[in-house]
C-alpha cells in the first residue's frame, strides 16, 4: 500500500491543464482565467463625487463656523450622467449628485446634510464648517489605469471579479476549459434507479453521486450506462468515454475478485499508477493514464467511492481547469467520544465538527461508517482523520478534521 499523500502526489502529476476557450462575461463565474486581463481605460474615467452634495472651492470655507457661516451662490445642478461645462469660482458652488463629474475649479464636496438652502440654481447655500481639499471626491483611475493588469492568469472569477472585468471592458473572457468527465458504474448486480431490483440486484447510486461530485468540482459530467462484469464490455465503454471526455471515473470492479476487471483493462489500454492505498474506506482505488487522460477505478462501495473521489479525483479535476492545488480546510478538534480503529490504515471517518462554548472545535463521529452507506456522508460536514499508526483514540484526543463543506483555499 502507498500512503494517501503519495497517491495524491502521483495523481496531481497526471493533471494536464486543459486548453483555453472564450466565454461571455455573464458565463465566467467560477472559471479560471487563462490570460491576464488588461484595462482598456481608467476607472473611474474622471474625478467624481462620492455623495450628493455641493462642489466647492475649499478655501472659500476655511473660516466657516456656526457663528460665522459662509454663503455661496448655486450656479447649477449636476446629476450623474451629465457634466457642468462652467467653472466653480470663489463665492460659488454647484449642487451635485453622486457619480457626477467634479466641475472645473472645485476641489471638494460638502454633503447635503451639512448645508442649509441651495435647493436649486440661483439660490444661496449656507455652510457652517470648513472642508478639506479632496473631501468626498473619487479620483480618476482610483480603481485602475488604462493598461493595468486588472486580473491575472490563473485567478478564479468570483462575483467581485466579474464587476472588475465589466469595468475593464472584458465582455469576452479567456478561461481554461472545464473538464468533461465520463462517469459510469461497473457491476452485473446493478440496475438503474428507475427499476425495482430483482433478487440479487441493487440500484446504482454511484453514478448519480459521482456525477454530482464532478459537478461540484465545476466539471461537466457525462453519464454512461451501467456496464456488467465483462472485460470486453468494460474496455469498450472505457474507450468510448475516453474518446469523448478529458477524464473518466468508474465505480466498481476495482478489487481483486474473480469478476473485477477495471485494473486489467486500464493496464491493457494504458498505465496503472496505483491501485492500493493505506485508506479506509476504500483501500482499493485505482488511478491510471490512458492516452494522456486520467482514469480512476474507484471502489464499488458508495461511501468508499465518494471518499476516493474527494481525496484523489477532485484535486486533479480542479488542477485541469487551472485552479491552484489547494487542500480542503482542516481544523484541529477534540473527539467527543472514543473512536475505535481495527487496523493501521488512514481512516477518514464521517462526522460533524462544530464549535464548543469555549470556542474550541469538537468532532463527533457518526454511526454507520460502513463503506456501503452514504447516509453519514450526506449529513456530515467533515472527514475525521485517524492516523495510520493509531489503533483507536479516546474522547478528548485531538484530531484533524477535513471540512468537505467548505471550498479549498478558505478559512474554516
Amino acid at each position: 500500500m502507498i500512503s494517501v499523500e503519495q497517491a495524491q502526489a502521483i495523481a496531481l502529476e497526471c493533471a494536464r491543464r486543459l486548453d483555453e476557450e472564450q466565454v461571455d462575461l455573464a458565463d465566467c463565474f467560477g472559471r479560471v482565467l487563462s490570460r491576464d486581463v488588461v484595462a482598456d481605460m481608467d476607472v473611474a474615467p474622471f474625478d467624481n463625487t462620492a455623495m450628493d452634495g455641493f462642489a466647492v472651492v475649499s478655501s472659500d470655507l476655511a473660516g466657516a463656523s456656526e457663528r460665522e457661516p459662509v454663503t455661496l451662490r448655486v450656479l447649477a445642478e449636476e446629476g450623474a450622467g451629465s457634466s457642468y461645462s462652467g467653472t466653480v469660482v470663489p463665492g460659488t458652488t454647484v449642487r451635485i449628485m453622486t457619480g457626477a463629474p467634479i466641475p472645473a475649479g472645485a476641489d471638494a464636496v460638502v454633503k447635503f446634510e451639512q448645508v442649509e438652502g441651495g435647493e436649486s440654481a440661483g439660490q444661496d447655500a449656507v455652510f457652517s464648517a470648513p472642508v478639506k481639499p479632496g473631501a468626498n471626491i473619487r479620483r480618476a483611475g482610483e480603481e485602475f489605469r488604462r493598461g493595468d493588469v486588472v486580473l491575472r492568469s490563473c485567478e478564479r472569477v468570483n462575483a467581485y471579479a466579474m464587476g472588475m472585468l465589466a469595468s475593464a471592458g472584458a465582455v469576452r473572457v479567456s478561461v481554461f476549459r472545464r473538464p468533461r468527465v465520463g462517469v459510469f458504474s461497473i457491476g452485473s448486480e446493478l440496475v438503474s434507479p428507475a427499476q425495482t431490483p430483482a433478487a440479487g440486484k441493487i440500484r446504482n447510486s454511484n453514478t448519480a453521486c459521482l456525477a454530482g461530485l464532478a459537478t461540484d468540482a465545476l466539471c461537466e459530467p457525462r453519464v454512461y450506462p451501467i456496464v456488467p462484469d465483462d472485460r470486453g464490455a468494460i474496455a469498450s465503454q472505457l474507450r468510448r468515454a475516453l474518446d469523448e471526455c478529458d477524464a473518466v471515473v468508474t465505480a466498481g470492479g476495482a478489487s481483486k475478485g474473480d469478476f473485477d476487471y477495471i485494473n486489467g483493462v486500464i493496464a491493457e489500454l494504458g498505465e496503472v499508477k496505483f491501485d492500493y492505498i493505506s485508506l479506509r474506506p476504500g483501500k482499493r482505488q485505482t488511478l491510471g493514464v490512458v492516452g494522456g487522460k486520467p482514469v480512476w477505478g474507484l471502489s464499488g462501495n458508495p461511501a468508499a467511492a465518494a471518499v476516493g473521489f474527494e481525496l484523489l479525483v477532485r484535486p486533479v479535476l480542479r488542477a485541469m481547469q487551472g485552479m491552484a492545488p489547494l487542500p480542503r480546510p482542516v481544523v484541529r478538534a477534540r473527539l467527543a467520544t472514543d473512536v475505535k480503529k481495527k487496523e493501521t490504515r488512514r481512516y477518514y471517518e464521517r462526522g460533524l465538527v462544530e464549535r464548543a462554548q469555549d470556542g474550541s472545535w469538537v468532532a463527533t463521529e457518526f454511526r454507520g461508517q460502513s463503506s456501503a452507506l452514504l447516509g453519514a456522508l450526506q449529513r456530515c460536514n467533515c472527514l475525521i482523520i485517524l492516523p495510520d499508526d493509531s489503533l483507536g483514540m479516546k474522547a478528548g484526543d485531538e484530531v484533524d478534521c477535513m471540512r468537505i463543506d467548505i471550498p479549498e483555499g478558505t478559512q474554516a
